[in-house]
């Protein structure tokens, strides 16, 4: 049995017993959800008239022609079609939002880097005036690549909507609690936890605890999907039933709005009469999503040796090169370290991949000291990183029993294209200065001794 209720204004249906926003699992499944009964057709996509009075629109997430194993889309029965919701648009100016190319040829990227926490200011911000963009890769106009932002946010979105036409967007928060009314349904996302909000869905963001900061990975490319598991097989890492996307709720309410779109690059607003967040019913595949990062099952060496960071990917998105992905969202979190006569933090390395990490909270194993929750790191393509000096030393002598890696959840953006810095990531965020220096009392070992350790 189900009823009506209202979550910040939108109204939607809700099983009895469940006094929350509802959610229906799984990842990529194709759903069907109405907040009033009778409003989704059966049988067919586009009747003649729709109950209710509604219009019957499609959104679409890929191409039409898509392998039918990768089309999404999903028709949505809405009280005004979005046609409605888009007057004429006047270019407006988001100056600590940037998208790629935004290489500044008088910021240098080159380099390993290190921030501290945007702090919050007494300024009065809301998720998307918040954003504060660290990198950019890529080439947005051509949907390929990425950015990293920063979101600081004090207030919520009231009757002001936003959309971006070139991206989907994962959110992963480290502070406060944030609402989110899509057209789809209402998504409630809290620290450990991330969403995805797809490319074109509109959305209003609400503060429910403030103050509220996060990391936004911005991605240009093809979605966000569960990685191949291989050898892994059916289980572990993260599972699709994990996944929850919102039920249909609707806002029906005449009342002056404005509409903020993001596409090329370039942000547009324009001015309605009503809350465009008024789609009754849907079914299909593109949906928004959220995930609680504490039901990912890491998988990891039982042996010996410690295996590539590759396994703990909770998302990919391909890049069109089989095996090198435009973007992958990988996990650290708690996890038993029981491998024999081995060194078990991160090893030092180069890589092909451009790699910036966020501290969600705790300590990270291969940085036990400056790296705090809030904090980032960005180790380009081909640039040496690994243990300071004390992990290593830690790592090197220690006793090699089972040992409980908790108090930690760290994530990596990766990407396979050099993240350039923009000049907020350079010159006003607080990046520490001195962080090369962590590697700079590693002391030679060799002597030419045959066997020595």
């Amino acid at each position: 049995m189900t009823e009506q209720t209202t979550v910040s204004g939108l109204s939607m249906a809700i099983d009895r017993k469940d006094s929350q926003p509802g959610y229906m699992p799984g990842f990529g499944n194709d759903f069907e959800t109405e907040a009033l009964p009778g409003a989704l057709p059966q049988g067919m996509n586009s009747p003649q008239k729709c109950n209710y009075g509604l219009y019957g629109e499609q959104l679409t997430g890929t191409a039409f022609t898509a392998p039918s194993h990768q089309n999404e889309r999903t028709w949505c029965y809405r009280i005004r079609p979005s046609v409605k919701h888009s007057h004429r648009y006047k270019k407006i100016d988001m100056p600590y939002w940037k998208s790629a190319p935004n290489a500044d040829p008088d910021v240098v990227s080159l380099g390993q880097y290190r921030w501290d926490p945007l702090p919050h200011s007494d300024a009065a911000l809301t998720f998307v005036t918040g954003m504060r963009t660290m990198t950019t890769a890529g080439d947005v106009n051509t949907q390929v690549g990425m950015a990293t932002h920063i979101y600081l946010a004090t207030e919520s979105m009231v009757d002001d909507y936003f959309f971006s036409a070139d991206s989907e967007l994962l959110i992963v928060p480290q502070e406060g609690r944030l609402r989110f009314c899509t057209e789809l349904g209402v998504i409630d996302l809290e620290p450990k936890e991330i969403a995805i909000i797809p490319r074109g869905l509109l959305f209003r963001a609400e503060v429910i605890e403030g103050p509220c900061r996060g990391f936004v990975c911005e991605n240009y490319g093809q979605k966000f999907e569960l990685p191949g598991r291989g050898p892994i097989g059916a289980n572990c890492m993260a599972n699709r039933r994990d996944f929850k996307s919102p039920v249909a709720a609707f806002e029906d309410r005449e009342v002056a709005s404005r509409v903020t779109i993001k596409w090329c690059g370039q942000f547009h607003e324009t001015h309605i009469g009503q809350s465009p967040l008024d789609v009754v019913a849907w079914h299909g595949n593109y949906a928004p999503v959220k995930y609680d990062l504490r039901t990912y099952c890491p998988v990891g060496s039982i042996l010996f040796d410690h295996p590539d960071p590759s396994i703990f990917t909770v998302l990919t998105a391909a890049s069109g090169v089989e095996g090198t992905a435009n973007i992958d969202f990988v996990l650290f979190r708690e996890r038993w370290m029981v491998a024999e006569d081995t060194f078990r933090p991160p090893w030092y390395h180069k890589n092909i991949m451009s790699e910036l990490i966020g501290n969600i909270y705790g300590k990270y194993d291969a940085k036990p000291k400056g790296f705090v929750p809030g904090g980032m790191s960005l180790h380009n393509m081909m640039l040496p990183h690994g243990p300071d000096k004390t992990a290593f030393e830690g790592a090197s002598n220690a006793d090699l029993g089972p040992e409980k890696l908790d108090n930690t959840m760290s994530f990596m953006f990766e990407t396979r294209f050099p993240q350039h810095l923009t000049a907020f990531a350079a010159n006003e965020a607080p990046l520490q200065d001195d962080y090369i220096d962590c590697w700079s009392d590693i002391e030679k070992k060799f002597d030419g001794t045959p066997g020595k350790k």
